[in-house]
């Protein structure tokens, strides 16, 4: 029998994992992990969320433009983010887990942990720029923000090639 993770009650502790993603090769770093979670421990689903900030008249440029135009620029970057994790999504070699894919609009690491608090996420699967020092500090971090305000475990993966505090 494959081995398995294993709560108190002798069930299996992650059934529902969420993986963020925004499109990038750093946080695809985490796709082999969640092969092998999913693999491994018998995860039922994975669910594989963007959050895309909302489309804005500062963001679109420096004229303003209308209602209708920021609803299709938001619609056009929605499905464009629905094709990409569906993408994802088929690249992965997992027997029995379900993969979802959730597009969210809002602040980031808010959206995200909203998404894990309220859809009975087991834990969140997130990739980190490893970022140190000073550089950490101005840029803040959404997977540190989520690390501190998730009520579900967090696993962060460090990015092949990430600044680590022995090169600061």
């Amino acid at each position: 029998p494959e081995p398995t993770i294993v709560n108190e009650k002798g069930g299996n502790m992650y059934k529902k994992i969420m993986v963020p993603l925004d499109g990038s090769e750093l946080a695809e770093c985490v796709l082999p992990h969640v092969e092998a979670f999913a693999n491994q421990c018998q995860i039922q689903t994975i669910v594989f969320v963007w959050v895309l900030e909302p489309v804005s008249p500062a963001i679109a440029g420096e004229y303003a433009i209308s209602l209708e135009e920021m609803e299709k620029q938001e619609n056009g970057q929605k499905n464009m983010a629905n094709q990409y994790l569906t993408e994802v999504a088929g690249r992965l070699k997992t027997g029995g887990t379900t993969f979802k894919t959730e597009v969210l609009i809002g602040r980031v690491a808010d959206k995200l942990t909203a998404y894990a608090d309220n859809s009975d996420t087991d834990l969140i699967l997130i990739a980190t720029h490893g970022r140190s020092g000073v550089s950490r500090w101005v840029r803040g971090s959404v997977a540190d923000r989520i690390l501190r305000a998730a009520s579900v475990p967090v696993m962060m993966i460090r990015a092949p090639g990430s600044v680590s505090d022995k090169q600061v």
